[in-house]
């Protein structure tokens, strides 16, 4: 456990990965930005990874900003400040990028930066009583770096509202938003962060990394000839692989596929 983040593996294929700073809600400064970009750098590199969670310890997921790191960025030249917001973009980058699933474990307050985690998750479960909040325009800030992020989870028209109001949201409104995947009690939290890790675990592994990079590759792409075409070239590269073909004779044989244990 380092002082900042607090990674784990409780088997090959799964990492947890923790923001540990409860006593001060698990805020942001420098040593959290660089842990984070270093934590996943690695593990997107780890062939055997088929599932992330992040996490918080703590009662709060993320609370923003931390205010001593504020303090010293009200000093900051313009050339200090890009520096600075630049880290937090490439950050941001890398978490997004990371070639397996990864879920997203909200068991308290969301606000600010702690949004752009909550954004890049691929499945967020988020406890009923969780708070959110885009409140940088209450300072004289905005939501720079996790815009686009955010914007992509939760709808432009709901980011319109709630980066300019800096409103606090509900866990349920976020989950009406499409934002939330699903909303657990405090005592169901970790039982259904467990139950979709074991059914991202199931799948198959390079199946699960080429689904995560369609979705960002079609997105917003207009259907296009090229886009049908290559649509149609990456589900025969799959079905002539080796791990699409044991999957469907491990389907057709009603047998485990390769990639799970044997009964």
């Amino acid at each position: 456990m380092s002082d900042v983040l607090d990674v784990t593996r409780p088997s090959a294929h799964v990492a947890h990965v923790w923001l540990n700073r409860p006593d001060v809600r698990n805020a942001f400064n420098d040593d959290v930005i660089a842990a984070l970009t270093d934590a996943f750098t690695t593990l997107s590199k780890d062939d055997d990874l088929r599932v992330v969670v992040l996490g918080a310890h703590g009662k709060a997921f993320c609370a923003g900003a931390d205010l001593n790191w504020m303090k010293a960025m009200a000093g900051y030249s313009w050339d200090e400040n890009r520096a600075d917001a630049q880290k937090l973009a490439d950050m941001l980058w890398t978490l997004d990028q990371c070639p397996v699933p990864v879920v997203g474990r909200v068991q308290g307050d969301c606000y600010a930066g702690g949004m752009g985690l909550a954004a890049i998750c691929d499945v967020l479960v988020a406890v009923e009583g969780a708070t959110f909040c885009l409140s940088e325009a209450r300072l004289g800030l905005l939501p720079a770096t996790i815009s686009p992020y955010v914007a992509r989870a939760m709808g432009v028209q709901a980011s319109r509202r709630y980066m300019v109001t800096a409103e606090r949201f509900s866990a349920v409104r976020a989950h009406a938003l499409g934002m939330v995947h699903e909303l657990v009690t405090p005592e169901t939290l970790d039982a259904k962060v467990d139950e979709i890790v074991a059914t991202l675990v199931a799948n198959g592994p390079k199946a699960a990394r080429e689904c995560k990079r369609l979705v960002r590759d079609v997105s917003g792409v207009p259907i296009t000839a090229e886009l049908r075409s290559e649509t149609a070239r990456r589900i025969a590269d799959v079905r002539a692989s080796d791990e699409g073909r044991e999957g469907l004779q491990s389907f057709l044989g009603k047998r485990a596929p390769g990639w799970l244990p044997q009964s």
